[in-house]
């Protein structure tokens, strides 16, 4: 049996592991800061995380996988941290998912995927301005506004969108009330936030793209490319959509990050058009969901990949709309 651990995970990896568990050669372990996350029931051994960050916590996953004898690592949190000590979970026998860490690092800083990315004549990269103090902000703004009719914001370093608003400056009232505020901010109380500091961390300024939101999940074999473009809508149902112009920008990105882990590609759409926003290292949230749509497991694929075993898989190829369901589970 395989001793698969997955640290952390979104609720979404429920389903990566139950198609795992088919294949009837892997022991799942899971972990979790939360004690009741819904993966816990399709895992056979379960543990708490302990809070740490970085360093420490890369520490406390090689010592767990030194502990219960972990085959394959597929991490989630601290994925940089854990990047680079790569080396050292090789050495005790773990192979880890995750890409090198120079990869890794530069994506992580979207300036620079967007800078190498910029020569790419099939990727358009949107307008945006790198800001660390709140004049530049308010410059930054100000320059947008000459161009686009909405301005949105978030840190460089970011994960799920945490730290992303959208400036709006309509009147609070009834209409407010039709709109999600969480993540809507006028200019002034942005302004006011960020003048608590001198200087703050690596900020991106950018148009708000207001079109839908194209999540392609992606993995590199022997064999070819897996590249799965799926359209987020409204609704629950997300389409699978192989659109030709699309699978070329992808194979541009990929030529110029050649990752050799599952990843994922983001677009979002402004007039038609489909702008580049980043690249996850990691699986999706919706990555089940492009592996139910075609009936392949990539998470099993890239598994045997890390022991240099090609599974041979194939894509439909065909437009088709995928969705998903509430499922109530006993946690306990």
């Amino acid at each position: 049996m395989i001793r698969v651990w997955f640290n952390h995970w979104f609720s979404t990896v429920y389903k990566l592991i139950d198609m795992l568990r088919e294949e009837k050669e892997y022991y799942i372990i899971g972990t979790n800061q939360l004690n009741n996350a819904a993966y816990k029931v399709v895992c056979d051994e379960w543990y708490t995380e302990p809070v740490l960050e970085g360093e420490p916590y890369a520490q406390y996953c090689l010592d767990f996988c030194k502990e219960h004898k972990i085959d394959v690592f597929v991490p989630r949190r601290h994925m940089i941290s854990i990047s680079k000590r790569k080396n050292d979970f090789e050495a005790i026998g773990t192979k880890v998912m995750v890409d090198d860490y120079d990869k890794l690092v530069s994506l992580n800083y979207k300036s620079r995927a967007y800078e190498k990315l910029r020569s790419i004549g099939s990727v358009n990269i949107p307008d945006y301005y790198l800001v660390t103090n709140v004049n530049d902000f308010k410059a930054a703004y100000e320059e947008l506004l000459k161009k686009y009719k909405q301005v949105c914001f978030k840190f460089e370093r970011d994960e799920g969108g945490k730290s992303f608003r959208l400036i709006d400056n309509s009147r609070r009232g009834y209409q407010a009330l039709f709109k999600k505020q969480s993540t809507r901010m006028p200019f002034d109380d942005a302004v006011n936030a960020l003048s608590e500091t001198e200087e703050f961390s690596p900020m991106i300024v950018m148009p708000y793209l207001p079109g839908s939101e194209l999540s392609i999940d992606c993995l590199t074999t022997s064999s070819g490319r897996i590249i799965i473009p799926r359209v987020k809508t409204a609704e629950r149902a997300e389409k699978i959509i192989y659109d030709e112009d699309i699978l070329r920008m992808c194979n541009d990105i990929i030529d110029s990050y050649p990752l050799e882990c599952p990843f994922n590609i983001q677009f979002k759409y402004l007039d038609g058009i489909p702008y580049f926003l980043e690249i996850n290292t990691r699986m999706s949230g919706g990555f089940q969901l492009s592996s139910v749509a075609e009936n392949i497991n990539i998470l099993d694929i890239a598994i045997k990949k890390l022991f240099g075993q090609n599974k041979e898989w194939s894509l439909s190829g065909k437009d088709k709309l995928v969705t998903y369901i509430e499922t109530p589970l006993i946690l306990g």
